[in-house]
């Protein structure tokens, strides 16, 4: 559904992402991983057609995003690290709004609004104005407005990052949700708990480039062969992040 060839995104002298490759299938949610400045927003940029790459292929279910944007992002649905929503309007005008803009009638519209509501928490909420919403509400509501039109291709960067733990239950359990459905979603997170207990298989960049690739039990292995050299019990993806990158996001 997903397929990365060689991306590359050159800024002047600096390379953000250097010739990275991965798919992701159907069904599947795909840990993107790195500290900051890694490349990760770069390369959802790529991704969503936003920036244009300095070289390789992106292609969506099939289309390449640089040679048919349009058809391309038909498939794709976008929850950005950044809130992207109307604060002045309520959350179902939200939804309605953003809705049309992908390209549902009104009758989809009645439909899928009152049922994303609910399914994020926010039905009791829906006609309230969300500057009135704390930032667990916001995001949920974020989220709601990337999954609206059911696509078939999401990315999403941080969609839990300083949420509440009700807000994110909420968004967690939804996403795998969509993915048991089938929908195929590239996943950032600097959370490594919640990457581990969500996302398989998994790339992890650092200064642009690619330092591991694979599925869940794959790099868990690797990090048991680490971490017993180091005397350091417990396996797990924290762990061999740290070891790869030198770097704890928990800092």
């Amino acid at each position: 559904m997903i397929e990365v060839e060689g991306l590359r995104k050159v800024y002047g002298d600096r390379v953000a992402v250097d010739g990275i490759s991965f798919r992701v299938e159907p069904g599947q949610v795909f840990g993107l991983l790195g500290p900051n400045g890694a490349g990760k927003t770069t390369t959802i940029s790529c991704l969503s057609g936003l920036i244009r790459a300095t070289s390789g292929a992106v292609r969506l279910n099939g289309i390449d995003v640089a040679a048919d944007p349009k058809r391309a992002k038909a498939n794709l649905g976008v929850v950005p690290q950044e809130l992207a929503m109307y604060p002045e309007i309520s959350a179902r005008e939200n939804l309605a709004f953003w809705g049309g803009v992908q390209g549902l009638d009104r009758g989809e519209l009645s439909t899928k609004i009152p049922r994303m509501l609910e399914r994020v928490g926010l039905a009791d909420r829906a006609k309230e104005p969300v500057k009135n919403f704390s930032g667990g509400m916001k995001r949920r509501l974020n989220l709601a407005i990337g999954l609206i039109h059911d696509p078939k291709v999401v990315l999403m960067d941080e969609p839990t990052v300083g949420v509440d733990p009700q807000s994110r239950v909420h968004i967690l359990d939804l996403i795998r949700d969509r993915a048991k459905a089938g929908t195929s979603i590239v996943y950032t997170t600097h959370y490594m708990d919640e990457a581990e207990g969500l996302c398989d298989p998994f790339l992890i960049l650092d200064q642009g480039k690619v330092i591991a690739n694979g599925g869940l039990e794959e790099l868990l292995e690797q990090a048991g062969n680490v971490i017993e050299r180091a005397s350091i019990p417990q396996p797990s993806l924290e762990r061999l992040f740290i070891h790869l990158t030198g770097k704890d996001l928990r800092e």
